[in-house]
């Protein structure tokens, strides 16, 4: 076993050690628990509810949640549109980048506002560093609004029968202070030791092994990469994201980087388990979801680091895998890896091109963001996991006759016809507008870098990364134009919103019921048995939407190729 298999192994099997105890802390976080970290953070926490006149301790319930969640969201959206328009003239732009057009603009600010941060520009060139800044303060805020739509979940089964569940204020001021900042500020000091300017200085010059003297950029990207990855936001502050080297400079920050983006994910699950005194259902999500990773992610290593057949046909040696479009400090296997944690955590980074990678990893890495499930980005991957817990739950009773329950409430039909839109809506904005972009070549195949079946699968990846709101895309498809900009923009705001009001409508509606105690009829929801049955519906909802398409790109590319 090579040395990068080693690697893969040691740091998943660390994500996971260390996201159980985190998984316990989050826990404590939501139910204002003590902790660690309150004699530095609870006067923090004070001095801002203080000066924004907001009361931490008022309760809500689910339809004050989802107001005050949207209303601080479109604050954040106008705000953004103003800065990226304008930040040509203002200040902190040493680079003299220029500001935003308006579609670009209107892009770029849904994306980081809804934690998709699909970029259609070049981060070097397209934002100053005042834009950056602007960014990353989304990226907190982004991901904290994630996070705090699931702790209100958590809270509607963790109570009998209440419409009381929390303030969301709390939950998000608490989410971005006390989980996302400080994780943040360990992997900022890591790829600062390594290697990752952190500066407001502009270009520096530099002479080359070849004598030659080239603008180099940097700016303060360490900080930026860390919540990147922390928020499973994905955006990158150079161009290139994480396969740039000042992005992620060795091998130990790729390690930093993939630990970084997985463990919120999955410690989420084990706090679920640790919030509501119900331990084994969060190891069966667990279980589920990490088998679906494990199936997405093994095949990819395989594939990239066999190389390409192509290649071989031509008399070129492919020992180290297919390496078109990767970093050699990186390697195929750790970038086949990467592959999937970035396309099922949701975080859209890249540390290399995946228009290169072979035609089924590119269908694995679709595929990861179609189920959109395991995993799945911070806060909302547990909710998404939730409409397939619904829609199974409501199965399986119809298989044994009983009314479908879950945690003590009956499922029924209200709560099942907001599941069953939640879990329709994502491939019908996926299909949607990737039949649009079909039928009008004229706006969209000047933008394709390749022809046939490879340049539909770079649109279906475009469409599909802005509705599993992940970011990454099959970059040779030149996407910055009125087309993408608006398209994906529209995609990227109904699938963010939407998907969170959907399951905080549903736990919502279910706290407000009576509490059904467990019997010996009841069906038991943290079984082997009951995982095989989500995962069973994850697989033929998945199955049913998206074949046909996957056939037309990839599964089509890769007969052709071979």
């Amino acid at each position: 076993m090579n040395t990068e298999i080693l690697g893969i192994i040691a740091m998943f099997a660390l994500t996971i050690a260390l996201a159980i105890p985190f998984g316990k802390y989050i826990a404590k976080v939501y139910e204002g628990s003590k902790t660690l970290l309150d004699p530095v953070f609870n006067p923090i926490e004070k001095l801002f509810y203080k000066i924004s006149v907001i009361n931490p301790n008022k309760e809500m319930n689910w339809k004050q949640h989802l107001v005050a969640l949207l209303t601080i969201n479109f604050v954040w959206f106008i705000l953004g549109m103003l800065i990226l328009m304008t930040q040509g003239s203002l200040p902190l732009n040493p680079d003299n980048n220029p500001s935003m057009s308006p579609d670009l603009a209107f892009n770029t600010t849904i994306s980081f506002v809804v934690n998709c941060n699909l970029q259609h520009y070049s981060g070097e060139t397209g934002m100053s560093y005042l834009g950056q800044m602007w960014l990353m303060f989304l990226q907190f805020v982004s991901a904290g609004t994630g996070m705090a739509a699931a702790a209100i979940v958590f809270r509607a089964f963790r109570d009998k029968a209440t419409t009381q569940l929390g303030n969301f204020y709390n939950f998000f001021v608490k989410s971005c202070t006390r989980i996302l900042l400080p994780v943040s500020i360990i992997v900022a000091v890591i790829l600062l030791f390594q290697g990752t300017p952190m500066t407001f200085e502009g270009k520096d010059s530099i002479t080359t092994l070849q004598g030659n003297t080239t603008e180099v950029s940097r700016g303060p990207a360490a900080v930026f990469i860390a919540i990147k990855h922390i928020g499973t936001n994905g955006g990158g502050f150079f161009g290139a994201n994480s396969a740039h080297p000042l992005e992620n400079p060795t091998y130990l920050t790729n390690m930093a980087e993939m630990i970084a983006q997985m463990i919120i994910p999955i410690a989420m699950i084990f706090a679920f388990g640790y919030f509501i005194g119900r331990k084994r259902l969060s190891w069966m999500i667990f279980s589920v979801m990490t088998v679906g990773f494990l199936l997405l992610s093994l095949p990819n290593i395989s594939i990239e680091s066999s190389g390409n057949p192509a290649i071989s046909a031509m008399g070129i040696d492919n020992s180290q895998g297919a390496m078109e479009g990767k970093e050699i400090r990186i390697g195929a296997a750790a970038s086949g890896f990467w592959s999937i944690v970035t396309t099922v955590i949701s975080t859209g980074s890249v540390n290399s091109m995946h228009d290169s990678t072979m035609p089924l990893s590119g269908m694995n890495q679709l595929l990861a963001m179609m189920i959109n499930c395991f995993y799945g980005g911070v806060g909302v991957g547990i909710l998404n996991f939730f409409v397939f817990i619904i829609l199974a739950v409501f199965i399986s009773g119809l298989m044994v006759g009983r009314t479908p329950e879950f945690l003590g409430k009956k499922v029924e039909a209200r709560e099942m016809k907001i599941a069953m839109i939640i879990a329709l809506i994502h491939p019908f904005f996926i299909l949607i507008g990737t039949g649009l972009a079909t039928a009008f070549p004229h706006l969209t195949t000047n933008t394709l870098n390749n022809p046939g079946f490879h340049g539909f699968s770079e649109m279906l990846y475009e469409y599909t990364s802005a509705s599993a709101n992940n970011g990454s895309g099959f970059e040779g498809l030149a996407d910055n134009t009125l087309w993408w900009n608006i398209s994906t923009g529209i995609v990227l705001l109904l699938s963010r919103f939407v998907p969170i009001i959907g399951p905080v409508a549903i736990a919502g509606l279910l706290a407000e019921k009576k509490y059904i105690p467990e019997g010996d009829g009841t069906l038991k929801t943290d079984t082997p048995t009951f995982g095989l049955m989500i995962l069973a519906v994850i697989f033929i909802v998945a199955a049913l939407s998206f074949f046909p398409a996957l056939a037309l790109g990839p599964i089509a590319e890769y007969f052709s190729l071979y």
